[in-house]
């Protein structure tokens, strides 16, 4: 690249801004330096966009322009709103960005399964018939991205992580669990409702 060449500032969204997963996100990016020069960050909540209204979705993403999605906005509805809409849930729309991060969900996993759980067991059966629409949406995710699209094989391992940040540690579960039911406390009022 020569001098006069300058590349495109990266532009990061993130859905589901204003959750507890989109707020420590945030946290990183702007008060601990997570964020290097040239980024552009939006953090996005419902009350800007509903995400499941096509028009909106468009509209923000023409606003942005995102080049990076990381995307943690979910219709979390509980047991009667999954049962409800479930064709809803495998509907989506492409809006040209290079690289989505996303989150999937417990109740991705089979009904009948043994325990522990882990990534490997999530298509060994079917889901809960009380997530049955919302739990294929989530598994769709992870189709999308980890199986080879023929050009390289993504995969979610930690393994990569490992090999680059051999000494990273993870948060304890146990703290992870006292601070998810804090911030539960501390933003009852204001989450999702």
């Amino acid at each position: 690249m020569d001098s006069q060449t300058k590349a495109a500032p990266m532009r990061v969204l993130v859905t589901g801004g204003s959750g507890l997963v989109g707020k420590a996100i945030e946290h990183v990016v702007k008060q601990e330096g997570g964020c290097l020069e040239g980024e552009q960050w939006t953090f996005l909540c419902s009350k800007e966009a509903n995400l499941v209204d096509l028009q909106q979705t468009i509209a923000v993403f023409k606003k942005y322009r995102p080049t990076h999605v990381i995307h943690l906005a979910a219709k979390v509805g509980g047991l009667y709103l999954h049962m409800k809409e479930n064709l809803h849930f495998l509907t989506s729309h492409e809006m040209g960005v290079i690289k989505v991060v996303s989150c999937l969900s417990s109740c991705i996993f089979p009904d009948k399964t043994t325990y522990p759980i882990d990534e490997s067991m999530i298509h060994n059966g079917p889901p809960h018939d009380s997530n049955f629409g919302y739990s294929h949406a989530k598994r769709m995710i992870d189709i999308q991205n980890s199986k080879s699209d023929g050009q390289m094989k993504k995969t979610a391992s930690n393994a990569k992580l490992r090999r680059y940040l051999p000494d990273f540690t993870f948060t304890p579960l146990s703290e992870g669990i006292k601070k998810t039911c804090d911030w539960f406390v501390n933003n009852y009022d204001i989450a999702r409702t």
